[in-house]
């Protein structure tokens, strides 16, 4: 027909001849194997073949990538708010592709909620060292004047002079009341706030100021010679926060609250386990506490939010709290398949134990850890 196509011939028996087109292929960037040009994505690594990096390209990868940022949170965020266990129901039921994944829901949401706890907790800690360093102040002024507290009976005689009119010239009935007040207050230590350090810093401070060796120093705070590991670590830390006036322990607490989250969303779940034990395994129960859980840490967040904007009445925050049981209740109700009497009982009991035994063992377990790690 006068039209040249070229092609490739190969012949394997000498009867026929393969006609076989080359295909247009190229290499993946990222796993290097090939593939036909045209595809979206790689059918071995799933990378998008055709993709500039942009600001916002950039900005999308982290935050899918290590938050899972993407549609499924959104599908997710509607049933977690206003349809209580769903979530961890459809999960236990094998729908684990449509939404996100529980611990990555938590991740994402707890991140967000510390974030912002951190900022608009600075004004209260700024204002917690300044009065421990007050604190610290006034107890060294009150060792160094080694003053000592009267009792009653010695107040009555430095002011029964005050009670004679006749001894007492140039003040009036008002001016006398005063003084005697003042005389009463200061006698009793009730106008300086001070913190009692159980040894005296003037000689503390002096240790200090000589540089001397820190067994000695260890000693004039009332460690015993024959003190073992656990209590000189305990002088250690005591000697550091006195030396810093108290600077930074608040802040140190704080920072201990997501780590004791490890603590406490595992103590739930095995609340959960006891209660119900009957209703799957421990894991059922962890899904379930994820999902409760960034329905919490949801709620603070916008709680943080307002507080933004205007101071949040009283009568909003226990409303806030009344209205975490009743999601609590119905979330229970509904993964575990109860009905609301019983789940209500049960409710009412993990909410029991969690609160009275759990948060004061983790509270306790977080001031330790922020003294030791000051």
């Amino acid at each position: 027909m006068g039209t040249n196509t070229d092609i490739s011939a190969n012949s394997e028996d000498g009867d026929g001849i393969d006609f076989t087109l080359e295909p247009n292929v190229t290499n993946c960037k990222n796993c290097e194997q090939e593939h036909e040009v045209g595809f979206e994505f790689c059918p071995h690594c799933g990378q998008k073949t055709n993709e500039d990096l942009t600001v916002g390209v950039l900005f999308y990868n982290t935050i899918s990538n290590y938050f899972s940022f993407d549609a499924r949170f959104f599908k997710s965020f509607i049933p977690l708010m206003f349809k209580p266990g769903t979530l961890a129901k459809r999960f236990i039921e094998g729908k684990r592709l449509l939404y996100l994944h529980p611990a990555q829901m938590y991740l994402f949401i707890s991140v967000v909620f510390f974030f912002l706890f951190s900022i608009v907790s600075r004004d209260f800690v700024n204002k917690s060292d300044n009065v421990l360093e007050d604190g610290f102040k006034n107890e060294k002024i009150k060792d160094t004047l080694q003053t000592n507290v009267l009792d009653s009976a010695d107040v009555a005689k430095i002011t029964a002079p005050l009670k004679n009119s006749v001894l007492i010239t140039g003040m009036d009935e008002a001016e006398v009341k005063a003084l005697d007040s003042i005389i009463t207050a200061n006698a009793n230590g009730n106008n300086v706030p001070t913190m009692d350090f159980g040894f005296n810093s003037k000689k503390v401070d002096s240790l200090i100021a000589i540089k001397a060796p820190e067994a000695e120093i260890y000693k004039a705070m009332g460690m015993k010679d024959d003190a073992g590991m656990i209590n000189r670590r305990f002088y250690k830390q005591a000697l550091k926060i006195y030396g810093q006036s108290g600077k930074g322990v608040i802040q140190t607490f704080i920072d201990s609250i997501p780590l004791s989250m490890f603590v406490l969303l595992p103590m739930f779940a095995f609340i959960l386990k006891i209660l119900f034990f009957r209703r799957g395994s421990f894991a059922h129960h962890l899904v379930f506490s994820f999902y409760y859980y960034s329905f919490l840490f949801t709620v603070f967040s916008l709680i943080v939010l307002a507080n933004f904007a205007w101071e949040i009445p009283d009568w909003i925050d226990w409303l806030v709290a009344l209205s975490t049981f009743l999601y609590l209740l119905i979330a229970i109700k509904r993964f575990y398949g109860q009905g609301y009497f019983l789940s209500f009982i049960k409710t009412s009991m993990a909410t029991f134990v969690y609160m009275i035994f759990v948060v004061p063992i983790a509270l306790t377990i977080m001031s330790i850890g922020a003294f030791l790690f000051y």
